[in-house]
Protein backbone atom coordinates (compact mmCIF):
# COMPACT_ATOMS: atom_id res chain seq x y z
CA UNK A 1 0.00 0.00 0.00
CA UNK A 2 1.43 3.78 -0.86
CA UNK A 3 2.62 5.42 1.82
CA UNK A 4 0.69 8.90 2.40
CA UNK A 5 2.70 12.02 1.82
CA UNK A 6 2.16 15.80 1.93
CA UNK A 7 4.70 19.07 1.54
CA UNK A 8 5.00 22.23 3.29
CA UNK A 9 6.18 25.38 1.28
CA UNK A 10 7.73 28.72 2.31
CA UNK A 11 7.82 31.70 0.11
CA UNK A 12 8.90 35.25 -0.08
CA UNK A 13 6.55 38.33 0.83
CA UNK A 14 7.34 40.44 -2.09
CA UNK A 15 6.58 44.42 -2.96
CA UNK A 16 5.21 44.02 -6.77
CA UNK A 17 6.79 47.11 -7.54
CA UNK A 18 10.46 47.17 -6.22
CA UNK A 19 10.42 43.57 -6.04
CA UNK A 20 12.53 43.68 -2.77
CA UNK A 21 10.66 41.35 0.15
CA UNK A 22 8.70 43.07 2.28
CA UNK A 23 7.84 41.90 6.26
CA UNK A 24 3.94 41.47 5.63
CA UNK A 25 3.47 38.06 5.89
CA UNK A 26 1.36 38.05 8.98
CA UNK A 27 -1.00 40.32 7.42
CA UNK A 28 -0.67 37.43 4.08
CA UNK A 29 -1.33 34.43 6.59
CA UNK A 30 -4.22 35.85 8.41
CA UNK A 31 -6.15 36.49 5.23
CA UNK A 32 -5.08 32.76 3.71
CA UNK A 33 -7.08 31.38 6.77
CA UNK A 34 -10.32 31.69 5.61
CA UNK A 35 -9.16 29.39 2.33
CA UNK A 36 -6.58 27.15 4.15
CA UNK A 37 -7.02 27.42 8.03
CA UNK A 38 -4.51 26.42 10.18
CA UNK A 39 -2.17 24.95 7.48
CA UNK A 40 -1.33 28.86 6.75
CA UNK A 41 1.23 29.83 8.86
CA UNK A 42 4.55 32.31 9.76
CA UNK A 43 7.66 31.55 10.03
CA UNK A 44 10.59 33.13 12.18
CA UNK A 45 11.43 36.00 9.41
CA UNK A 46 8.57 38.43 8.47
CA UNK A 47 8.42 38.04 5.19
CA UNK A 48 8.36 34.60 5.23
CA UNK A 49 4.54 32.75 4.77
CA UNK A 50 4.14 29.03 4.78
CA UNK A 51 1.59 26.52 3.87
CA UNK A 52 0.99 22.94 3.92
CA UNK A 53 -1.11 20.46 1.92
CA UNK A 54 -3.14 17.44 4.10
CA UNK A 55 -1.93 14.26 3.89
CA UNK A 56 -2.10 12.28 0.56
CA UNK A 57 -2.19 8.87 -0.90
CA UNK A 58 -1.35 9.56 -4.05
CA UNK A 59 0.06 12.16 -6.74
CA UNK A 60 -2.78 13.49 -8.53
CA UNK A 61 -4.44 14.68 -5.11
CA UNK A 62 -1.27 16.01 -3.63
CA UNK A 63 -0.10 17.71 -7.07
CA UNK A 64 -4.43 19.62 -6.75
CA UNK A 65 -3.41 20.24 -3.12
CA UNK A 66 -0.43 21.81 -4.13
CA UNK A 67 -1.97 23.94 -6.49
CA UNK A 68 -5.00 25.13 -4.53
CA UNK A 69 -2.39 25.68 -1.35
CA UNK A 70 -0.32 28.34 -4.19
CA UNK A 71 -3.37 29.59 -5.57
CA UNK A 72 -4.86 30.34 -1.67
CA UNK A 73 -1.76 32.02 -0.83
CA UNK A 74 -1.26 34.07 -4.02
CA UNK A 75 -4.90 35.25 -3.87
CA UNK A 76 -4.53 36.59 0.03
CA UNK A 77 -1.15 38.22 -0.70
CA UNK A 78 -2.84 39.94 -3.81
CA UNK A 79 -5.46 40.78 -2.05
CA UNK A 80 -2.97 42.46 0.53
CA UNK A 81 -1.42 44.20 -2.03
CA UNK A 82 2.04 42.61 -2.37
CA UNK A 83 3.12 38.60 -4.15
CA UNK A 84 4.61 35.45 -2.89
CA UNK A 85 7.90 34.50 -4.62
CA UNK A 86 8.62 31.06 -5.02
CA UNK A 87 12.96 31.01 -4.88
CA UNK A 88 15.24 29.49 -1.80
CA UNK A 89 16.66 32.86 -1.06
CA UNK A 90 16.01 36.66 -1.18
CA UNK A 91 16.63 38.46 -4.88
CA UNK A 92 16.23 41.58 -3.90
CA UNK A 93 15.81 43.66 -0.74
CA UNK A 94 17.41 44.76 2.63
CA UNK A 95 17.75 41.07 4.23
CA UNK A 96 20.32 41.68 7.49
CA UNK A 97 19.08 42.04 9.49
CA UNK A 98 15.86 39.60 9.00
CA UNK A 99 13.03 41.34 10.50
CA UNK A 100 12.03 38.66 13.23
CA UNK A 101 8.71 37.81 13.79
CA UNK A 102 6.54 38.35 16.69
CA UNK A 103 5.96 35.89 19.12
CA UNK A 104 7.45 34.66 22.74
CA UNK A 105 9.22 31.51 20.73
CA UNK A 106 10.74 33.59 18.22
CA UNK A 107 12.15 35.81 20.44
CA UNK A 108 13.90 32.43 22.74
CA UNK A 109 15.35 31.59 19.20
CA UNK A 110 16.79 35.08 18.65
CA UNK A 111 18.19 34.97 22.36
CA UNK A 112 19.69 31.30 21.58
CA UNK A 113 21.05 31.76 18.20
CA UNK A 114 21.43 35.80 17.93
CA UNK A 115 23.16 36.53 14.43
CA UNK A 116 21.96 33.37 13.22
CA UNK A 117 18.45 34.43 13.09
CA UNK A 118 19.92 37.33 11.32
CA UNK A 119 20.12 35.67 8.15
CA UNK A 120 17.75 33.32 8.47
CA UNK A 121 15.73 34.44 5.26
CA UNK A 122 15.27 30.96 3.30
CA UNK A 123 12.61 29.61 1.87
CA UNK A 124 12.33 25.37 1.37
CA UNK A 125 9.89 22.68 0.67
CA UNK A 126 9.83 19.68 3.28
CA UNK A 127 8.39 16.50 2.09
CA UNK A 128 6.68 14.35 4.80
CA UNK A 129 5.75 10.73 4.23
CA UNK A 130 4.12 8.36 7.15
CA UNK A 131 5.83 5.85 9.09
CA UNK A 132 4.66 3.55 11.12
CA UNK A 133 6.71 4.21 13.91
CA UNK A 134 10.27 6.28 14.80
CA UNK A 135 12.41 2.83 14.71
CA UNK A 136 11.50 2.73 11.41
CA UNK A 137 11.61 6.29 10.33
CA UNK A 138 15.30 6.54 11.63
CA UNK A 139 16.15 3.58 10.04
CA UNK A 140 14.66 5.21 6.61
CA UNK A 141 16.87 8.32 7.31
CA UNK A 142 20.43 6.02 7.05
CA UNK A 143 18.87 4.56 3.60
CA UNK A 144 18.22 8.34 2.29
CA UNK A 145 21.76 9.38 3.43
CA UNK A 146 23.87 8.33 0.48
CA UNK A 147 20.74 10.01 -2.12
CA UNK A 148 20.96 13.46 -0.22
CA UNK A 149 22.82 15.33 -2.59
CA UNK A 150 21.27 14.27 -5.73
CA UNK A 151 18.28 15.45 -4.49
CA UNK A 152 19.78 18.51 -3.87
CA UNK A 153 21.19 19.08 -6.86
CA UNK A 154 18.08 18.50 -8.31
CA UNK A 155 16.04 21.18 -6.09
CA UNK A 156 18.67 23.65 -6.55
CA UNK A 157 16.65 27.27 -6.76
CA UNK A 158 18.40 29.52 -5.12
CA UNK A 159 22.01 31.20 -6.43
CA UNK A 160 20.90 35.12 -5.87
CA UNK A 161 21.00 36.95 -2.28
CA UNK A 162 20.32 40.28 -2.16
CA UNK A 163 21.44 41.66 -5.33
CA UNK A 164 23.74 39.36 -6.36
CA UNK A 165 24.78 36.28 -7.90
CA UNK A 166 26.27 34.05 -5.25
CA UNK A 167 27.89 31.39 -7.97
CA UNK A 168 26.17 28.45 -5.98
CA UNK A 169 22.83 27.25 -7.53
CA UNK A 170 21.91 26.63 -4.08
CA UNK A 171 22.70 29.56 -1.57
CA UNK A 172 20.31 28.50 0.97
CA UNK A 173 22.10 25.14 2.04
CA UNK A 174 25.02 27.20 2.49
CA UNK A 175 23.10 30.01 4.75
CA UNK A 176 21.85 26.78 6.45
CA UNK A 177 24.91 24.58 7.21
CA UNK A 178 26.26 27.36 9.53
CA UNK A 179 23.63 26.34 12.60
CA UNK A 180 24.74 23.54 15.15
CA UNK A 181 22.08 20.96 13.72
CA UNK A 182 21.67 21.11 10.38
CA UNK A 183 22.54 19.58 7.01
CA UNK A 184 23.19 15.70 6.42
CA UNK A 185 22.23 13.68 9.21
CA UNK A 186 24.38 11.18 11.34
CA UNK A 187 23.76 7.34 10.90
CA UNK A 188 21.65 6.27 13.67
CA UNK A 189 21.61 2.75 15.08
CA UNK A 190 18.55 3.06 16.65
CA UNK A 191 15.94 5.21 17.55
CA UNK A 192 17.07 5.35 20.82
CA UNK A 193 20.99 5.91 19.38
CA UNK A 194 18.95 9.89 18.05
CA UNK A 195 16.99 10.25 21.15
CA UNK A 196 20.09 10.11 23.33
CA UNK A 197 22.08 12.31 20.82
CA UNK A 198 19.34 14.75 21.03
CA UNK A 199 19.40 14.25 24.44
CA UNK A 200 23.20 15.42 24.27
CA UNK A 201 22.47 18.36 22.54
CA UNK A 202 19.42 19.86 24.54
CA UNK A 203 21.10 19.24 27.40
CA UNK A 204 24.46 21.08 26.01
CA UNK A 205 22.12 24.48 24.85
CA UNK A 206 23.42 23.41 21.34
CA UNK A 207 19.22 22.98 20.46
CA UNK A 208 16.74 24.97 21.59
CA UNK A 209 14.25 22.22 21.88
CA UNK A 210 13.33 19.11 18.97
CA UNK A 211 11.82 21.92 16.87
CA UNK A 212 15.29 23.37 16.10
CA UNK A 213 16.81 19.62 14.90
CA UNK A 214 17.19 20.85 11.48
CA UNK A 215 18.87 17.70 9.94
CA UNK A 216 17.69 17.60 6.59
CA UNK A 217 15.78 13.57 7.32
CA UNK A 218 14.51 13.42 10.61
CA UNK A 219 11.12 11.85 12.70
CA UNK A 220 8.96 14.55 12.84
CA UNK A 221 8.62 15.67 16.49
CA UNK A 222 5.10 16.04 15.96
CA UNK A 223 3.71 13.97 13.34
CA UNK A 224 3.73 10.00 12.55
CA UNK A 225 5.99 11.24 9.66
CA UNK A 226 9.91 11.34 8.06
CA UNK A 227 10.42 14.55 7.27
CA UNK A 228 12.75 15.08 4.29
CA UNK A 229 13.24 18.78 4.38
CA UNK A 230 16.81 19.36 2.38
CA UNK A 231 14.92 21.13 -0.76
CA UNK A 232 15.03 24.44 -2.17
CA UNK A 233 11.23 25.79 -2.71
CA UNK A 234 10.30 24.23 -5.97
CA UNK A 235 9.77 26.72 -8.76
CA UNK A 236 6.13 25.39 -9.75
CA UNK A 237 3.54 23.25 -8.28
CA UNK A 238 4.53 20.24 -10.98
CA UNK A 239 7.83 20.46 -10.00
CA UNK A 240 7.19 20.13 -6.20
CA UNK A 241 4.87 17.09 -7.02
CA UNK A 242 7.31 15.35 -8.43
CA UNK A 243 9.83 16.04 -6.20
CA UNK A 244 7.13 14.86 -3.48
CA UNK A 245 6.78 11.92 -5.81
CA UNK A 246 10.74 10.65 -6.31
CA UNK A 247 10.75 11.10 -1.95
CA UNK A 248 8.00 9.04 -1.27
CA UNK A 249 9.44 6.33 -3.43
CA UNK A 250 12.66 6.41 -1.96
CA UNK A 251 11.27 6.43 1.46
CA UNK A 252 9.54 2.99 0.22
CA UNK A 253 12.18 1.31 -1.62
CA UNK A 254 14.53 2.46 2.47
CA UNK A 255 11.47 0.90 4.30
CA UNK A 256 11.24 -2.08 2.45
CA UNK A 257 15.08 -2.16 2.78
CA UNK A 258 15.29 -1.99 6.68
CA UNK A 259 12.43 -4.15 6.75
CA UNK A 260 14.99 -7.25 4.77
CA UNK A 261 17.41 -6.33 7.70
CA UNK A 262 20.30 -4.80 4.92
CA UNK A 263 22.10 -2.36 6.90
CA UNK A 264 22.19 1.29 5.47
CA UNK A 265 25.40 2.47 3.58
CA UNK A 266 27.27 4.69 5.81
CA UNK A 267 29.50 7.11 3.94
CA UNK A 268 31.85 9.42 6.02
CA UNK A 269 29.94 12.63 7.13
CA UNK A 270 33.23 14.37 5.75
CA UNK A 271 32.62 12.95 2.15
CA UNK A 272 29.08 13.43 2.64
CA UNK A 273 29.21 17.14 3.58
CA UNK A 274 31.74 17.69 0.32
CA UNK A 275 28.81 15.96 -1.74
CA UNK A 276 26.86 18.27 -0.56
CA UNK A 277 28.59 21.20 -0.95
CA UNK A 278 29.36 20.26 -4.66
CA UNK A 279 25.53 20.02 -5.23
CA UNK A 280 24.84 23.40 -3.50
CA UNK A 281 27.67 24.58 -5.72
CA UNK A 282 26.72 23.45 -9.47
CA UNK A 283 23.23 21.91 -9.52
CA UNK A 284 22.41 19.42 -11.65
CA UNK A 285 24.89 21.09 -14.10
CA UNK A 286 27.92 20.16 -12.02
CA UNK A 287 30.17 16.85 -11.03
CA UNK A 288 29.35 15.11 -7.27
CA UNK A 289 30.52 12.08 -5.82
CA UNK A 290 29.15 8.61 -5.94
CA UNK A 291 29.32 8.24 -2.68
CA UNK A 292 29.41 4.01 -3.03
CA UNK A 293 32.62 4.16 -4.80
CA UNK A 294 34.05 7.98 -3.65
CA UNK A 295 34.66 8.46 -6.97
CA UNK A 296 33.84 11.73 -9.17
CA UNK A 297 30.11 11.27 -10.82
CA UNK A 298 28.45 13.84 -12.85
CA UNK A 299 24.78 14.68 -11.10
CA UNK A 300 23.02 14.14 -14.15
CA UNK A 301 24.01 10.47 -14.19
CA UNK A 302 23.68 10.32 -10.15
CA UNK A 303 19.85 11.54 -10.94
CA UNK A 304 19.45 8.42 -13.40
CA UNK A 305 20.88 6.35 -10.80
CA UNK A 306 18.62 7.55 -8.44
CA UNK A 307 15.61 6.58 -10.88
CA UNK A 308 16.71 3.54 -11.20
CA UNK A 309 16.50 2.92 -7.97
CA UNK A 310 13.45 3.50 -7.26
CA UNK A 311 11.49 2.38 -10.13
CA UNK A 312 10.02 -0.47 -8.24
CA UNK A 313 8.25 1.82 -5.81
CA UNK A 314 7.49 4.38 -8.76
CA UNK A 315 5.64 1.67 -11.08
CA UNK A 316 3.88 -0.39 -7.88
CA UNK A 317 2.58 3.63 -7.20
CA UNK A 318 1.44 4.45 -10.52
CA UNK A 319 3.76 7.07 -10.45
CA UNK A 320 6.56 6.10 -12.81
CA UNK A 321 5.25 7.96 -15.88
CA UNK A 322 5.06 11.34 -13.93
CA UNK A 323 8.06 11.45 -11.87
CA UNK A 324 9.77 10.46 -15.48
CA UNK A 325 8.21 12.92 -17.12
CA UNK A 326 9.09 15.48 -14.72
CA UNK A 327 12.52 14.68 -14.31
CA UNK A 328 13.44 14.62 -17.98
CA UNK A 329 11.52 18.20 -18.17
CA UNK A 330 13.74 19.55 -15.16
CA UNK A 331 17.04 17.70 -17.45
CA UNK A 332 15.76 19.57 -20.64
CA UNK A 333 14.07 23.10 -19.19
CA UNK A 334 17.24 23.58 -15.76
CA UNK A 335 16.71 23.67 -12.16
CA UNK A 336 14.90 26.51 -10.73
CA UNK A 337 18.90 28.08 -10.34
CA UNK A 338 19.49 27.54 -14.05
CA UNK A 339 15.93 29.47 -15.31
CA UNK A 340 16.42 32.00 -12.62
CA UNK A 341 19.95 33.04 -14.60
CA UNK A 342 18.02 32.46 -17.77
CA UNK A 343 15.19 35.06 -16.48
CA UNK A 344 18.10 37.63 -15.55
CA UNK A 345 20.78 37.34 -18.71
CA UNK A 346 17.31 37.52 -20.97
CA UNK A 347 17.58 41.44 -19.76
CA UNK A 348 20.14 42.00 -17.10
CA UNK A 349 17.50 42.71 -14.46
CA UNK A 350 17.07 40.73 -10.92
CA UNK A 351 13.18 42.07 -10.85
CA UNK A 352 11.91 39.70 -14.01
CA UNK A 353 13.90 37.54 -12.01
CA UNK A 354 11.65 37.87 -8.86
CA UNK A 355 8.65 37.99 -11.46
CA UNK A 356 9.38 34.34 -13.00
CA UNK A 357 9.45 33.33 -9.38
CA UNK A 358 5.99 34.87 -8.27
CA UNK A 359 2.90 32.38 -7.29
CA UNK A 360 -0.21 32.83 -9.33
CA UNK A 361 -3.86 32.70 -8.27
CA UNK A 362 -4.62 30.35 -10.57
Amino acid sequence: MALRFGIEEEYFVVDPVSREVVPRAAAVVRRAGAALGDRASTELVGFLAEAKTPPCDDLDKLGEQIRSMRAAMAAAAAAEGVRLAATGTPVLGRVVPAPIAAGARYAESLATYRGLDDEQSICSCHVHVEMPDRERAVQVSNHLRPWLPTLLALTANSPYWAGRDTGHACWRVMAWARWPVAGPPPYFESAAHYDDLVGTLLGCGALMDTGTIFWDVRPSARLPTVEIRLADVAPTAADAAVLAALIRALVQVSAAAADAGERAPDPPQEMLRAAYWLAARDGLTGTGVDLSTGRPAAFRALAGDLLAHVLPALRDGGDLGAVALGLRRLLTRGTGAERQRDAYRRRGRLTDVVDAAILRDR
